[in-house]
């Protein structure tokens, strides 16, 4: 990993976010710079948003750096093959392409789930783990990310696995307690049952549990009868940026993987 900061921008539903990151201690080397998201998300609307937010950092990164970049989608071969939260035409877009085109520099474009899955791996909850981690987030809906032995599996999507009939996500995220009113003693149920499908289905080493609930993951974390320990996440709000950086620059160091 490269001694100078990276820049790292996580694309979200309503805001759009960057700061360096130094990739010794995995922690922000910057002050955080954060624009709205155009209210149309288009491809090229979100490109230059991006833009301005590089434009901030230009004097604090050399040239040749790569930049890491998430966003609310699958993404294979630099391609979005989705959008969660952002314009529809996203899906099949050539995301990495345009963007790198409207940078003029190498970007990596990453799923923000896996990006935040790898900066727990790599820095935070998981650090030192050398198993099967499964990081999952908690908020508009469930995010994921497998990481096994330190090496992502990307775009696992396990928030929409169909349990009980019903996807996953619809049941037990985040905002599902929020819409219903309910308590977490009543949500906790919910968690449990998703938790348990994904354990039988994986049988994971570890749980980290991100999203901007975990803060309160003491008021439901210890309730959870699981066989896999459960912790909540340590970067929060910093995980995408932070592992936006660290796959960029990971990227870059060993081209010859697959996108």
């Amino acid at each position: 990993m490269q001694n100078q900061p990276v820049l790292g921008i996580d694309i979200g539903g309503s805001g759009i976010k960057g700061a360096l990151v130094d990739l010794a201690v995995g922690d922000f080397a910057s002050e955080r710079v954060r624009i709205p998201t155009p209210a149309k998300s288009t491809p090229a609307n979100v490109a230059d948003v991006v833009a301005r937010i590089v434009a901030d950092f230009s004097g604090q990164i050399a040239a040749d750096s790569p930049i890491g970049v998430t966003i609310p989608a699958v993404v294979t071969h630099g391609i979005t093959r989705s959008a969660a939260n952002i314009h529809k035409s996203w899906i099949d877009a050539p995301a990495q392409q345009i963007f790198s085109e409207r940078l003029g520099r190498e970007v990596i474009l990453v799923n923000d789930a896996d990006a935040a899955g790898v900066a727990e791996v790599m820095y935070g909850a998981a650090k030192g783990n050398e198993g099967l981690v499964l990081v999952t987030t908690l908020g508009t809906g469930i995010g994921s990310a497998l990481i096994y032995r330190g090496v992502l599996v990307p775009n696992t999507e396990l928030g929409h696995l169909e349990i009980d009939g019903k996807d996953a996500e619809s049941e037990a995220a985040a905002s599902i307690k929020t819409t219903l009113g309910l308590t977490y003693e009543e949500y906790v149920p919910r968690l449990q049952r998703y938790y348990e499908r994904v354990e039988a289905l994986f049988w994971p080493d570890l749980f980290v549990v991100g999203g901007g609930v975990s803060k309160a993951s003491g008021k439901f974390l210890p309730h959870l009868k699981l066989k896999t320990p459960i912790v909540p996440a340590e970067l929060r709000n910093r995980a995408g940026i932070v592992g936006a950086a660290w796959l960029a620059v990971d990227k870059a160091e060993h081209p010859e993987r697959p996108a």
